[in-house]
């Protein structure tokens, strides 16, 4: 494992918009499933930090809370992406958040494509499940209600069809973009993280809110 993911100083990232886009397949899903629900080993506790922010603090391996390109490039290396799939998902990445966290007091000379952590809760798309508030902190009930209200074959678990009735629900009104977005992660999420039934567990999913998910991921690639 690449030793600066063994940092402990900041827990993790996932579910970006966009997330992973193109995917992070080498693993399958059955393992990474089993690993959640197991409670692998999780980093550091990122004092002070909302779930929002160490979900994407992952990729910041300077710890400097600036994600540059090449550190999400990196990243999802470090999680299993090729290199080809690494670079273009990086770049729609960087490009979508880099300009809706940048502050205004940013250095002119930095790249419009940086992403900052501490704005991160500006990256929100519409039409999600509402598990993140509106400063990026994790509203555990949210989660509790998603399943409550949509997994119905089993308590702790959703089927693919459940998971798609439940981004239908979450759809906004004239909010294509983030229809499109909640889409692109929670399918992406599925494909990667689906136990051996093809069910997505509860379990996972909160793994992927508080950010632990992607340091599983780059561990078993270690």
């Amino acid at each position: 494992m690449d030793a600066r993911r063994s940092r402990p100083s900041y827990p993790g990232a996932a579910a970006l918009p966009l997330l992973l886009l193109l995917a992070v397949m080498s693993f399958g899903g059955h393992a990474v499933a089993d690993e959640a629900a197991g409670g692998a080993a999780a980093p550091g506790s990122g004092a002070g930090m909302t779930e929002l922010q160490k979900h994407v603090a992952f990729f910041d391996s300077d710890h400097d809370g600036i994600i540059t390109f090449d550190e999400t490039y990196q990243g999802l290396k470090d999680v299993g992406l090729g290199a080809v799939a690494a670079k273009a998902s990086a770049a729609l990445i960087n490009a979508a958040l880099g300009p809706k966290t940048r502050p205004d007091n940013a250095n002119s000379s930095s790249s419009r494509m940086d992403i900052y952590i501490e704005n991160i809760q500006k990256g929100k798309h519409g039409s999600d499940t509402g598990a993140y508030d509106a400063q990026g902190r994790f509203v555990p009930a949210k989660l509790d209600e998603m399943f409550a209200k949509h997994a119905k074959t089993v308590p702790n678990a959703l089927t693919e069809d459940e998971m798609q009735e439940m981004l239908k629900a979450n759809r906004e009104s004239n909010d294509v973009s983030g229809w499109l977005g909640a889409k692109a992660e929670w399918e992406m999420l599925y494909k990667l993280a689906k136990d051996k039934d093809g069910r997505l567990p509860k379990d996972t999913v909160r793994a992927v809110y508080d950010g632990t998910l992607f340091y599983q991921l780059a561990g078993k690639k270690g």
